[in-house]
């Protein structure tokens, strides 16, 4: 329980969440997110091949005779938008239904890393804290909405800068919320858990970004949910716990 140094690189604790979800006593906890998970993708895949090319030119139909000369440049910002709102939407969606696992997920590794048992855990518990833990989703879903507003929109109109940030931003709300479980499990409140992930910001976004560009690389992002649960528990175990 080390406060992190500018030196730690969170990437190491993606490799350690791969490491530990496939280890005996965890990976049959990681079953039910990660069959979410395919099953959500599976969807959200069918969805954006079937839909998108629908809505573009649904869109560009809207445009009066004298903006036609646009199309060229609004495809692909239209395009860029659908996806995003498809992926904003089948992973709130999957983080939600899979919110009381990953909490057991995370109580599991920290058992397995720890050696101490929670007072109130395992599948009643879980039960018992369904829906806290739905709530705590909806409390992610709107930090990052605004934020994702913001961020959205300098993707859009600000060449590279804005893409850059955006990145970022995808990063860090990545570490929000796969530490999250860890933390909630402890019942730190939402805000709290945010300030201690800043005072470790090199450790933390470095962890987010590493999970953003692995969730990109297809057949590797449908383990990546499981995976980032137990390498940001082993994260909170190290580094972040020690502010509760």
């Amino acid at each position: 329980m080390s406060q992190a140094t500018p030196g730690d690189f969170g990437g190491s604790y993606v490799a350690r969440g791969f490491e530990l979800a496939f280890q005996k006593g965890v990976r049959r906890y990681v079953l039910i997110p990660l069959s979410i998970n395919i099953m959500l993708f599976s969807i959200a895949i069918y969805a954006i091949f079937h839909y998108t090319g629908i809505w573009v030119a649904d869109l560009i139909e809207w445009l009066p005779g004298w903006l036609e000369w646009l199309e060229f440049i609004l495809w692909p910002l239209i395009v860029i938008a659908v996806l995003l709102i498809f992926g904003l939407l089948f992973t709130s969606v999957a983080n939600i239904i899979a919110s009381p696992f990953n909490s057991l997920l995370a109580e599991k590794v920290e058992y397995r890393l720890t050696g101490v048992k929670p007072l109130d855990g395992g599948i009643k518990g879980m039960i018992k804290d369904i829906p806290r833990t739905i709530g705590r989703e909806f409390q992610k879903i709107l930090y990052f909405i605004p934020r994702a507003i913001g961020y959205g929109l300098l993707l859009l109109f600000v060449p590279v800068v804005g893409q850059l940030l955006w990145f970022l931003f995808g990063g860090w709300m990545m570490t929000i919320q796969y530490a999250d479980y860890a933390f909630d499990n402890h019942k730190v409140p939402f805000d709290r858990m945010r300030y201690q992930l800043r005072q470790n910001r090199g450790l933390s976004l470095s962890f987010g970004v590493i999970v953003a560009l692995l969730a990109s690389v297809p057949i590797v992002n449908l383990v990546m949910i499981p995976v980032a649960v137990c390498g940001a528990t082993a994260m909170y175990v190290d580094h972040l716990r020690e502010a509760e």
